[in-house]
């Protein structure tokens, strides 16, 4: 008897043991989430984008006239210049190119022979005009002659006064004709020489005669060489760009900002800039330019961009390792707070048309529908909803509900 029962106690007691371990399998779990603690704290709202640095007034030295200008980077020669990015240069002392007269161009035979025909007509034109001038001066000569005839006669009476006044109106209208005949006699020599200068052969050296002939560039204002356009040596027209001048220290910083970003922000407002590789620096927004434009972004998407002009706060010291056109994060300042009521934005979730959150009371969940107001990647400012203290879940997943248990996620 003593057996039998000992083994219905035995049974008893692992069919129970079974039981509440199927109940305890079965029992919901507690949903293990992160937590975080609403509380008041300073906080900003900021306009974050990729901008670069350019130096406020750049120079572009450009080509006076056409010609051939020299190798500008190169060992110092005869008429050539030793320049190189980051060189200092004076206003009106330091030479920054060297321009030659260019050449003229070679003659096909079709262009040499219509040269040819028209110095030849040059060259008939000027006999031509050689003969008219000395048709004249016979004609000046005969009508001198015929006057002191008629000043004499009338001194007896034996002409008329109408016949003395055509002597020497005939006298003074063959020396006017003979001026008018070599003035155009000297302009068709010019011609003739022109004619003649065409058919030059430009094969006569590559190098000028005149060793002071050629076109010395100096530069326009005192700093550094930012850019060398044309470095090798090469023919240019005029006005074609050679190199780059600008003060370093004058440094200012472009930002494009989306449109709608740009809105937002206003001349004055505060800025930190970082990612340059350096300490994170001060600035402020001087200029939003009041026109847009069109940037493609490198997913190859148009976007309407503004740009802003940042100056620097902090002194050249703390920034004089930028230089034109680094590349920096701005960070524009559109709204900050000294102690505004927030809460972290991973634990913000839309629940209908409203925000919401789920705190944590007592391991229990609840839904908790907030009214939020300014916003940044990490936080969002909270105008009614929840107290200072409240603790919210992060990241919440659906499988937490309202009411349900939860626990706080081990940190490890």
């Amino acid at each position: 008897m003593r057996g039998i029962w000992l083994k219905r106690v035995a049974g008893t007691v692992i069919v129970a043991a079974a039981a509440a371990g199927i109940g305890w399998f079965a029992l919901p779990r507690p949903t293990p989430v992160d937590l975080a603690r609403v509380a008041f704290g300073p906080m900003e709202v900021t306009v974050d984008d990729d901008a670069r640095t350019r130096v406020r007034h750049v120079y572009t030295v450009s080509a006076p006239v056409a010609g051939k200008v020299l190798r500008i980077s190169h060992p110092a020669g005869r008429h050539e210049t030793s320049l190189h990015v980051g060189d200092q240069v004076t206003a009106g002392e330091t030479v920054v190119a060297v321009m030659q007269p260019t050449l003229p161009g070679f003659l096909d035979i079709r262009s040499r022979e219509e040269l040819q025909a028209a110095a030849t007509a040059a060259d008939a034109a000027v006999n031509l005009a050689g003969a008219e001038v000395r048709r004249i001066e016979a004609a000046l000569t005969f009508s001198r002659d015929e006057l002191r005839r008629a000043q004499a006669l009338s001194r007896t009476g034996a002409v008329s006064s109408r016949a003395l006044d055509k002597a020497q109106f005939d006298v003074d209208t063959n020396e006017a004709a003979l001026a008018s005949a070599k003035a155009q006699l000297d302009v068709r020599r010019s011609e003739h020489a022109v004619a003649a200068a065409r058919l030059i052969d430009p094969s006569g050296g590559s190098e000028p005669t005149n060793p002071n002939c050629c076109i010395e560039v100096r530069a326009p204002v005192t700093g550094r060489i930012l850019r060398i356009i044309q470095e090798s040596e090469a023919v240019v027209p005029p006005g074609a760009p050679l190199l780059a001048i600008g003060d370093p220290l004058d440094l200012e910083v472009a930002a494009d900002l989306l449109s709608t970003d740009a809105v937002q922000v206003k001349p004055g407002a505060p800025v930190r800039i970082d990612g340059w590789g350096g300490p994170i620096l001060r600035g402020r927004v001087t200029r939003v330019d009041p026109a847009g434009f069109v940037k493609v972004s490198a997913l190859g998407i148009e976007e309407q961009r503004v740009q802003a002009v940042i100056d620097f706060v902090d002194l050249p010291e703390s920034w004089s390792a930028l230089g034109h056109d680094f590349r920096v994060v701005v960070h524009v300042t559109t709204w900050s707070a000294d102690n505004a009521l927030t809460v972290p934005v991973s634990a913000l979730f839309r629940n209908g048309e409203e925000w919401a959150v789920f705190t944590v009371r007592d391991g229990r969940a609840r839904t908790s529908p907030v009214r939020i107001g300014h916003r940044n990647s990490r936080q969002a400012e909270v105008l009614s909803g929840l107290s200072d203290g409240d603790l919210v879940a992060l990241h919440p997943s659906d499988r937490i509900r309202d009411g349900g248990t939860v626990s706080e996620r081990d940190a490890r």
